[in-house]
């Protein structure tokens, strides 16, 4: 069955950088879009990015560019989302999406 696991969420300083990745499997992964969304306390779930299958195109929230990158690994079926100079305002758990499926989250934490 389709599996997405998200890692790599933490505490972490404003300014400060993470990388997020979502390993994905039960399905064939370079064939989708895949997104990362995130959603803070109280609010509802936006998108942050997302990367087309193959040709790597992206799309980004106003919020984050110029701030993360997105990116895939086919082999690995695998997408990274790579933030830096984190925000307060970033803090909220990180989904990623494919298809209908989600993960479970990665809780990000930006405070001092």
């Amino acid at each position: 069955q389709v599996q997405l696991v998200e890692s790599g969420g933490g505490l972490v300083q404003p300014g400060g950088s993470l990388k997020l990745s979502c390993a994905a499997s039960g399905f064939t992964f370079s064939s989708y879009v895949v997104s990362w969304y995130r959603q803070a306390p109280g609010k509802e779930r936006e998108l942050v990015a997302q990367i087309i299958r193959s040709s790597g195109r992206a799309i980004y929230a106003d919020s984050m560019k110029g701030r993360c990158t997105i990116s895939r690994d086919n082999a690995k079926s695998t997408v990274y989302l790579q933030m830096n100079a984190l925000k307060p305002e970033d803090t909220a758990v990180y989904y990623c999406k494919i298809m209908d499926y989600w993960g479970q989250g990665t809780q990000v934490i930006v405070s001092s």
